[in-house]
């Protein structure tokens, strides 16, 4: 049987104490979540002499900050909790619709926020849903923070652009004051809760009247080599639709095209992006429907 190579075990307990370790040892490996990092030390992909235990710095946390017009969402936030937080769901569905789509239970009790980001995996969900939503990532290094929009993170696939003696703190999405907002995310996988061929997510806002359709969000994964912001073509076909209406069949089959087309020219291939293209259609129905019933006044119905 395969084990990992042997490797010296770091307790950071703080942020610092994990960036002096980083900067120390250029090959060293954050352990988190360790649900992408422990197969590849298992066949030995990688050899790190050095792991970093960063599971008692903190960073658990989900807070709206009103001051600054954010959710604030810590590095060590667990999938699950993303997954089932009421705060979350409030203020970016999207983003808990995604969760729910991360591979099985167990791995969304243990992998975390911070790490989906780092490991840059061109399929995983919530990336995806933070550069639909706009979000920025707190990183910090040596000299400090910086902060990273979500959409210029990863650089290729398993790549971004964190250095080697930087971690992810927190991620902050943008506040949306719109009285109803809906949300779905839809994929596609060989098996149930395999790794997905292309996904994408959706989330919607009505205008103050409750009568249209206001800004919309979308983004794919699995198509290209990074998530794909889809928030023109969506946004431009679905504003101002009434939100009391099925979506026209022929509106369905303009967003299936549309980002069949996008996702074509982020070198997606034929079959790939036309699967993107039905998963938009499929999640602009479910993410319209889902406002029409939050202006109509029925519960639980933003992340459905």
């Amino acid at each position: 049987m395969t084990t990992a190579a042997p490797f010296d075990l770091v307790s950071a307990t703080s942020v610092d104490e994990v960036v002096e370790a980083l900067a120390a040892d250029r090959e060293a490996r954050v352990l988190a979540g360790g649900q992408s990092l422990l197969p590849l030390l298992v066949t030995r992909t990688i050899r790190p002499a050095v792991l970093i235990d960063v599971n008692e710095v903190g960073l658990d946390g989900i807070d709206v900050d009103r001051a600054e017009g954010v959710l604030r969402i810590g590095a060590l936030v667990r999938h699950r909790a993303v997954e089932l937080s009421p705060t979350v769901a409030t203020a970016a569905p999207l983003l808990a619709a995604a969760a729910a789509w991360v591979g099985h239970p167990a791995i969304r009790h243990r992998g975390t926020l911070g790490g989906s980001l780092a490991h840059a995996d061109p399929a995983a969900e919530l990336p995806a849903a933070l550069v639909a939503l706009g979000a920025d990532v707190v990183v910090q290094g040596p000299g400090g923070t910086r902060h990273v929009a979500a959409a210029s993170l990863a650089t290729g696939p398993f790549e971004t652009t964190l250095a080697h003696d930087e971690i992810v703190v927190e991620v902050l999405i943008p506040l949306d004051d719109a009285g109803h907002r809906a949300a779905a995310f839809c994929e596609w996988a060989p098996r149930h809760r395999d790794r997905a061929e292309a996904g994408v997510g959706i989330t919607l806002t009505a205008t103050p009247d409750g009568r249209a359709c206001g800004p919309g969000r979308a983004a794919a994964c699995g198509i290209g080599t990074g998530p794909i912001d889809l928030t023109p073509v969506v946004d431009d076909a679905l504003r101002s639709e009434p939100v009391d209406e099925d979506l026209s069949d022929a509106l369905v089959r303009h967003v299936a095209a549309t980002v069949d087309g996008v996702c074509r020219e982020h070198g997606g291939d034929a079959d790939r992006t036309a699967l993107a293209g039905a998963l938009a259609a499929r999640a602009a129905v479910r993410a319209h429907r889902r406002l029409a019933a939050s202006v109509a006044g029925e519960p639980g119905t933003a992340v459905a």
